[in-house]
Protein backbone atom coordinates (compact mmCIF):
# COMPACT_ATOMS: atom_id res chain seq x y z
CA UNK A 1 0.00 0.00 0.00
CA UNK A 2 2.89 2.15 0.15
CA UNK A 3 3.26 2.43 -3.70
CA UNK A 4 2.47 5.76 -4.87
CA UNK A 5 0.62 4.61 -7.96
CA UNK A 6 -2.05 2.20 -5.80
CA UNK A 7 -3.78 5.94 -4.47
CA UNK A 8 -7.15 6.07 -5.65
CA UNK A 9 -6.23 9.94 -6.77
CA UNK A 10 -3.57 8.00 -9.40
CA UNK A 11 -5.31 9.63 -12.83
CA UNK A 12 -3.69 6.34 -14.31
CA UNK A 13 -5.75 4.03 -13.61
CA UNK A 14 -8.50 3.08 -14.84
CA UNK A 15 -12.55 2.89 -13.33
CA UNK A 16 -12.11 -0.94 -13.04
CA UNK A 17 -9.02 -0.56 -11.44
CA UNK A 18 -10.56 1.59 -9.20
CA UNK A 19 -13.36 0.07 -8.38
CA UNK A 20 -11.19 -3.21 -7.52
CA UNK A 21 -9.23 -0.99 -5.44
CA UNK A 22 -11.86 0.01 -3.69
CA UNK A 23 -13.45 -3.87 -3.59
CA UNK A 24 -9.87 -5.17 -2.19
CA UNK A 25 -10.00 -2.37 1.11
CA UNK A 26 -13.45 -3.12 1.78
CA UNK A 27 -12.55 -6.71 1.93
CA UNK A 28 -10.21 -6.32 3.96
CA UNK A 29 -11.43 -3.39 6.03
CA UNK A 30 -14.04 -6.26 7.19
CA UNK A 31 -12.06 -9.26 7.50
CA UNK A 32 -9.91 -6.29 10.05
CA UNK A 33 -13.10 -5.52 11.55
CA UNK A 34 -14.19 -9.51 12.43
CA UNK A 35 -10.72 -9.92 13.32
CA UNK A 36 -11.03 -7.48 15.88
CA UNK A 37 -14.97 -8.07 16.99
CA UNK A 38 -13.25 -12.23 17.37
CA UNK A 39 -10.78 -10.54 19.47
CA UNK A 40 -12.45 -8.67 21.76
CA UNK A 41 -15.16 -11.47 22.66
CA UNK A 42 -12.80 -13.89 23.36
CA UNK A 43 -11.22 -11.09 26.14
CA UNK A 44 -14.94 -10.76 27.05
CA UNK A 45 -15.67 -14.43 27.65
CA UNK A 46 -11.80 -15.08 28.92
CA UNK A 47 -12.98 -12.43 31.74
CA UNK A 48 -16.81 -14.01 31.70
CA UNK A 49 -15.18 -17.29 32.66
CA UNK A 50 -12.42 -15.87 35.25
CA UNK A 51 -15.69 -13.91 37.09
CA UNK A 52 -17.73 -17.14 36.94
CA UNK A 53 -14.76 -19.16 38.41
CA UNK A 54 -14.49 -16.98 41.05
CA UNK A 55 -17.86 -17.16 42.25
CA UNK A 56 -18.30 -20.85 41.96
CA UNK A 57 -15.31 -20.91 44.39
CA UNK A 58 -16.81 -18.31 46.83
CA UNK A 59 -20.27 -20.33 46.85
CA UNK A 60 -18.15 -23.68 47.57
CA UNK A 61 -16.39 -21.84 50.57
CA UNK A 62 -19.51 -20.29 51.89
CA UNK A 63 -21.30 -23.76 51.61
CA UNK A 64 -17.89 -25.53 53.53
CA UNK A 65 -18.50 -22.59 55.98
CA UNK A 66 -22.05 -23.22 56.93
CA UNK A 67 -21.39 -26.25 59.08
CA UNK A 68 -18.73 -24.43 61.44
CA UNK A 69 -21.39 -21.25 61.83
CA UNK A 70 -24.40 -23.55 62.40
CA UNK A 71 -22.02 -25.49 65.37
CA UNK A 72 -20.21 -22.15 66.40
CA UNK A 73 -24.38 -21.15 66.72
CA UNK A 74 -25.41 -23.84 68.82
CA UNK A 75 -22.33 -24.33 71.27
CA UNK A 76 -23.09 -20.24 71.74
CA UNK A 77 -26.83 -21.08 72.36
CA UNK A 78 -25.08 -23.16 74.94
CA UNK A 79 -22.81 -21.23 76.52
CA UNK A 80 -26.03 -19.15 77.14
CA UNK A 81 -27.28 -21.81 79.72
CA UNK A 82 -29.24 -23.83 77.53
CA UNK A 83 -28.86 -27.69 76.81
CA UNK A 84 -26.53 -28.81 73.69
CA UNK A 85 -29.26 -30.75 72.27
CA UNK A 86 -31.58 -28.00 72.56
CA UNK A 87 -28.84 -25.63 70.89
CA UNK A 88 -28.63 -27.39 67.98
CA UNK A 89 -32.20 -27.77 67.41
CA UNK A 90 -33.20 -24.57 67.46
CA UNK A 91 -30.22 -23.67 64.51
CA UNK A 92 -31.79 -26.46 62.99
CA UNK A 93 -35.29 -24.54 63.52
CA UNK A 94 -34.10 -21.55 61.94
CA UNK A 95 -32.66 -23.45 59.20
CA UNK A 96 -35.74 -24.60 58.09
CA UNK A 97 -37.48 -21.79 58.91
CA UNK A 98 -34.72 -19.85 56.55
CA UNK A 99 -35.31 -22.21 53.81
CA UNK A 100 -39.14 -22.35 54.34
CA UNK A 101 -39.12 -18.12 53.69
CA UNK A 102 -36.83 -18.38 50.71
CA UNK A 103 -39.24 -21.42 49.20
CA UNK A 104 -42.08 -18.89 49.67
CA UNK A 105 -40.70 -15.94 48.18
CA UNK A 106 -39.15 -18.48 45.03
CA UNK A 107 -42.92 -19.96 44.90
CA UNK A 108 -44.78 -15.95 44.59
CA UNK A 109 -41.91 -15.10 42.11
CA UNK A 110 -43.19 -18.44 39.82
CA UNK A 111 -46.75 -17.59 39.97
CA UNK A 112 -45.62 -14.09 38.59
CA UNK A 113 -44.55 -15.43 35.41
CA UNK A 114 -47.32 -14.55 32.96
CA UNK A 115 -47.47 -16.43 29.10
CA UNK A 116 -46.67 -13.61 26.67
CA UNK A 117 -49.92 -11.98 26.43
CA UNK A 118 -49.00 -9.40 23.87
CA UNK A 119 -46.95 -11.89 21.40
CA UNK A 120 -49.72 -14.33 21.47
CA UNK A 121 -52.39 -11.32 20.86
CA UNK A 122 -50.16 -10.34 17.74
CA UNK A 123 -49.56 -14.00 16.55
CA UNK A 124 -53.72 -14.62 16.89
CA UNK A 125 -54.24 -11.40 14.80
CA UNK A 126 -51.62 -12.18 12.35
CA UNK A 127 -52.81 -15.16 11.68
CA UNK A 128 -56.53 -13.94 11.40
CA UNK A 129 -55.34 -11.46 8.76
CA UNK A 130 -53.66 -14.44 6.98
CA UNK A 131 -56.99 -16.63 7.20
CA UNK A 132 -58.88 -13.75 5.76
CA UNK A 133 -56.43 -13.21 2.72
CA UNK A 134 -57.42 -14.34 -0.40
CA UNK A 135 -54.58 -14.17 -3.64
CA UNK A 136 -54.35 -10.97 -5.87
CA UNK A 137 -56.62 -12.25 -8.65
CA UNK A 138 -55.08 -11.23 -11.94
CA UNK A 139 -56.48 -10.01 -15.39
CA UNK A 140 -57.69 -12.42 -17.22
CA UNK A 141 -55.29 -11.11 -20.19
CA UNK A 142 -51.97 -11.89 -17.98
CA UNK A 143 -53.15 -15.04 -17.22
CA UNK A 144 -53.73 -16.12 -20.58
CA UNK A 145 -50.44 -14.51 -21.42
CA UNK A 146 -48.71 -16.30 -18.89
CA UNK A 147 -50.17 -19.89 -20.09
CA UNK A 148 -49.13 -19.32 -23.29
CA UNK A 149 -45.55 -18.68 -22.07
CA UNK A 150 -45.47 -22.13 -20.26
CA UNK A 151 -46.65 -24.17 -22.76
CA UNK A 152 -49.06 -25.55 -20.25
CA UNK A 153 -51.98 -25.25 -23.00
CA UNK A 154 -51.70 -24.92 -27.16
CA UNK A 155 -51.36 -21.25 -28.15
CA UNK A 156 -54.42 -20.15 -29.43
CA UNK A 157 -55.67 -19.96 -33.47
CA UNK A 158 -54.33 -17.43 -35.01
CA UNK A 159 -51.13 -16.45 -33.19
CA UNK A 160 -48.72 -18.50 -35.46
CA UNK A 161 -47.90 -20.74 -32.30
CA UNK A 162 -44.76 -23.47 -32.99
CA UNK A 163 -42.27 -21.23 -34.41
CA UNK A 164 -43.10 -18.08 -33.34
CA UNK A 165 -42.69 -18.81 -29.61
CA UNK A 166 -40.79 -16.62 -27.50
CA UNK A 167 -37.59 -17.75 -26.26
CA UNK A 168 -38.53 -18.03 -22.68
CA UNK A 169 -41.35 -20.60 -22.61
CA UNK A 170 -38.19 -22.75 -24.64
CA UNK A 171 -35.81 -22.44 -21.60
CA UNK A 172 -38.59 -23.14 -19.02
CA UNK A 173 -39.66 -25.92 -20.93
CA UNK A 174 -36.40 -27.40 -21.54
CA UNK A 175 -34.75 -27.00 -17.97
CA UNK A 176 -37.76 -29.24 -16.59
Amino acid sequence: MSDPGNYAGNTDRSIGQLVAAATAEMSALVHDEIALAKAEVRQDVKRGAIGSGAFIAAGVLLLFTMPMLSFAAAYGIHNLGLGLAWSFLIVAGAFILLAALIAFIGLRKFKKIKPPEKSIASAKQTAAVLQNAKPHPRPSTEAAAIIKRSGSSPAPKGTGGGAGQDTASAVARSST
